[in-house]
């Protein structure tokens, strides 16, 4: 199951883009967005998806 963020508690601060091993976070009409289709939850790279890691408002990147 990949992760998404949750729009309206985005702060839009950029840092769950640069921390994605796959690059399935990218900006969108002023919000960042995780692609499910390359989201793997950063299965075989960390042991944790690092969008949640990194992420400065709790629950923001969650599991879709």
């Amino acid at each position: 199951m990949a992760y998404k963020i949750i729009a309206s508690q985005c702060t839009v601060c950029g840092a769950c883009e640069y921390e994605c091993p796959n690059a399935a976070i990218s900006l969108k009409n002023d919000i960042y967005v995780i692609n499910p289709a390359q989201c793997t939850q950063c299965e075989g790279h960390f042991d944790a998806p690092q969008c949640a890691v990194v992420c400065p408002v709790p629950d923001t990147c969650v599991p879709a």
